[in-house]
């Protein structure tokens, strides 16, 4: 619980996120803009613009949120946005004069340090802004050339100069900062790990899963793979589909679920038919209700070339449904051991597929294991905790002023 010395003398936070899409840093975003008010911060929420056929999280926002909206951030590369936006998000800070700014993802990253520096050197002999930056992931593997890739190395490393504390969200995205790619110091990082409210998929029983299922009309009989995410090219769905067509295959009860859309919707309807499989693959398309989706869920299949800390696996794991997955980023912290999930080499469809017709085969072990994954995401994940663990880092860092 906070003290009283730090509800009676509040902090001014100003967080920066490139936008308010679809993940798991929206909702880490929207849920702490008035969380950390009884530890002694106020917040202002500055977010940017939605590319095309992103799902929009702004919903989640709570009512009288302090937030602002900067119409030139947006994730795609644009010189003249990219410096509006620099201008725009300096004078915010100009007007609302945080103790800390705090950003999210690489271009707020950008945008935000960036505008900082320019804040800070106005500050002539008042106390300057302290910077922290969040990586949910990281843009350096999967998303562009090689030479882009090793110029936005170069930029992060130097972007970590003007950075106080470094937060990973997991101990594998701090490991690939440090050691792969050698953005920043050992000193800078700080673990703090997503925490999301799960009660809703925590709360899942069977009456659920049967009610689930009939409201998405859902066989008698049927088993049901699903995943939940944006269809783009780093989430490779068309592993899901491969991976799907092999264990569908000795499985002919089969059902596979795909919520979520973007710009590959219709190249992976088109591969569905083209792998036969089109008349038992469901594309749902954006859905707020997650809770009847897992609950209608039996194994869940992630195929990510890339992941900070997957959002959906977590819960679907809260929900009580194992899940199979590419072993890339942060996937092994949440999954644990293999008493919790299943995880394969990243481009292995034959043994995603194995995993996946394992745990279809066998629902004694998918219910254990499911089970033992619930246990194992509610007491790591929970949004007291990362509620508690935010409003230290904050403290820790205005006391090594």
């Amino acid at each position: 619980m906070p003290s009283d010395s730090q509800q009676a003398t509040p902090a001014r936070v100003a967080r920066i996120i490139t936008r308010l899409n679809i993940g798991g840093p929206s909702i880490q975003a929207a849920r702490l803009t008035t969380a950390l008010e009884p530890f002694g911060f106020t917040t202002r929420l500055l977010h940017g613009r939605l590319g095309i056929g992103e799902g929009d999280m702004t919903y989640l926002l709570p009512a009288g949120a302090n937030t602002a909206f900067i119409d030139t951030l947006c994730r795609p590369l644009s010189p003249i946005d990219d410096l509006r936006a620099i201008v725009r998000v300096y004078r915010e800070l100009r007007q609302w004069q945080p103790h800390i700014v705090h950003t999210h993802m690489a271009k707020a990253g950008l945008v935000g340090r960036l505008a900082t520096v320019g804040y800070n050197l106005t500050r002539g002999s008042a106390p300057r802004a302290r910077v922290v930056h969040t990586y949910h992931g990281h843009v350096l593997e999967g998303y562009f050339t090689p030479l882009m890739t090793r110029a936005f190395i170069t930029i992060e490393r130097l972007l970590s100069r003007v950075s106080h504390r470094i937060v990973a969200i997991s101990p594998a995205i701090r490991r690939e900062l440090l050691d792969v790619y050698r953005i920043g110091r050992a000193e800078q990082y700080r673990v703090v790990a997503l925490g999301f409210d799960l009660a809703p998929f925590a709360a899942i029983d069977d009456r659920a899963r049967a009610e689930a299922r009939r409201a998405l009309d859902i066989p008698g009989g049927a088993v049901v793979v699903a995943t939940v995410g944006r269809l783009t090219a780093i989430k490779q769905h068309r592993r899901f589909l491969e991976a799907f067509r092999v264990a569908a295959g000795a499985h002919p009860e089969a059902l596979a679920l795909i919520a979520g859309d973007g710009e590959l919707r219709v190249e992976l309807e088109t591969q569905a038919r083209s792998l036969g499989i089109a008349d038992r693959v469901r594309f749902l398309g954006w859905r707020r209700d997650l809770p009847t989706i897992y609950g209608a869920t039996d194994v869940f299949l992630l195929t990510s070339r890339n992941e900070g800390t997957p959002v959906a696996l977590i819960e679907a794991m809260a929900s009580g449904v194992p899940g199979v997955s590419t072993d890339v980023g942060g996937v092994q912290d949440v999954i644990g051991t293999p008493a919790t999930g299943i995880l394969a080499p990243s481009g292995d469809v034959a043994a995603l597929a194995a995993g996946v017709s394992r745990l279809l085969a066998d629902r004694d072990e998918r219910e254990a294991m499911g089970a033992r994954a619930r246990q194992r995401v509610l007491a790591r994940y929970g949004i007291e905790r990362l509620v508690a663990e935010i409003a230290a880092l904050y403290r820790d860092v205005l006391d090594a002023r």
